[in-house]
């Protein structure tokens, strides 16, 4: 874990930002490699219905983006992914950013007018000179598009628009033909994931990294059990003796917790180094928050780092939305669980039903996860159209929830930035 003040762990109301007040609502989606890890972000504009995608909208998304106080949180220091219009490229917002941090993103000219191919070239060459990386969707393929292939930083092949037969084939013409790298996306399973690692993609955006691989059989590993175990302890508020035992069967997991109290964000005068006395400074709900963060940071058995990741996010998400609805907060607090434990059966590697199985839960966390039904659902089913980028489940939950796209844009930068503090 790594350190963070006791502020950062209680939840905040949220307060109206006014670089972000008339903007659009921002959201991103992540480009991983075949370990899970994050090297890029693709950002878009979640206010505006895809079709309006045109230089203007191009200006004001990364204009709100890079010049939010918080931006670090949003791109994370990586490289930044967006989709730019053809018109875009003459566009004076494009000066006011780093290029070697950018990565554009060109859609395929309407229509694939030979004419207007040829006479775009120059604004791509141009924009290549000025240091921005060019991205094109596997289209540029084409015999149409052959003056753009040269420009290709990188090329996106999209599964929902591929047919599975052409997948192939279209991967291997790209390899043969230019030297981009190749990012596969609107990956959904692990079998998609594995056809594109067996092609030699290198890089995938989707959810992949989010669904279990199941194993007939698996069982807890040992490290996550012993937190499992101290979930379960705290829940059922079990002395401070009890609790002490498990942290001393297991020196990681107390190696982890006295780091973390002994931080410098919580500001102690004097070390800690009781395992009792750690326990009763923290106390049973931070401590139970500390577990639950813990099991999604969990390595054991190659889960890819981006779903502890996610699962974080999910969680200071809905914990952050449930107290800008007033939710009570014994129910906040159980917004944080439902969205942490959402990707359960993920980082455990078995069915939902059966991860939840091993611990003890609000019957309004269980009845969310289990069957999508109580007052978190709405909040959680909201917070997945968010990373998969599913606008018309975004625009019922947020609707049907009352809240609004700067509200919803405020509390995601807030989730993204905690995130970042729990996961460096």
């Amino acid at each position: 874990m790594t350190d963070i003040s006791e502020a950062n762990t209680e939840p905040q109301p949220l307060q109206p930002d006014t670089a972000m007040a008339s903007g659009p609502a921002i959201a991103r989606q992540a480009i991983v490699n075949d370990a899970g890890e994050v090297f890029g972000y693709e950002l878009f504009d979640r206010s505006r219905p895809s079709q309006t995608h045109d230089a203007a909208s191009d200006a004001q998304l990364l204009f709100n983006a890079l010049s939010h106080v918080d931006n670090g949180a949003l791109i994370d220091n990586r490289t930044l992914f967006v989709n730019c219009a053809l018109d875009s490229l003459a566009s004076g917002h494009l000066e006011l950013v780093q290029p070697e941090r950018i990565v554009l993103e060109i859609a395929p000219v309407p229509g694939h007018a030979a004419a207007e191919i040829e006479r775009r070239q120059s604004g791509l060459a141009d924009a290549r000179k000025r240091g921005f990386r060019l991205a094109f969707s596997h289209t540029v393929l084409t015999a149409a598009y052959l003056p753009w292939l040269p420009l290709a930083n990188f090329i996106k092949f999209d599964l929902r628009l591929l047919k599975p037969e052409l997948v192939e084939p279209t991967v291997r013409l790209a390899q043969k033909k230019t030297s981009a790298q190749l990012i596969m996306e609107k990956v959904e399973t692990a079998e998609q994931h594995q056809q594109a690692k067996d092609l030699g993609v290198l890089l995938f955006q989707g959810y992949w990294f989010a669904r279990p691989s199941l194993v007939t059989g698996q069982t807890i590993r040992p490290s996550q059990a012993v937190i499992i175990q101290l979930i379960n302890l705290v829940r059922r508020q079990a002395s401070t003796a009890e609790i002490e035992a498990v942290l001393k069967h297991d020196a990681s997991l107390s190696f982890n917790l006295l780091r973390f109290i002994n931080s410098s964000g919580f500001g102690l005068q004097t070390e800690i180094t009781s395992f009792r006395h750690a326990v009763m400074m923290l106390g049973l709900k931070k401590l139970f928050r500390w577990a639950a963060l813990l099991l999604t940071t969990s390595r054991d058995g190659g889960v890819p780092p981006a779903v502890g990741t996610t699962a974080i996010v999910r969680g200071r998400l809905m914990e952050l939305l449930a107290i800008e609805r007033q939710l009570p907060p014994e129910e906040c607090d159980n917004a944080f669980v439902t969205g942490v434990f959402s990707l359960l059966d993920t980082m455990l590697g078995m069915p939902i039903d059966k991860a939840l199985d091993a611990i003890t839960l609000p019957d309004s966390v269980i009845s969310a996860l289990l069957l999508q039904r109580g007052p978190l659902a709405p909040l959680l089913e909201l917070c997945v159209a968010c990373e998969t980028g599913d606008d018309a489940t975004f625009a019922r939950t947020a609707d049907a929830l009352g809240l609004d796209n700067q509200q919803i844009n405020w509390a995601h930068l807030q989730a993204l930035t905690w995130a970042e503090t729990m996961t460096a």
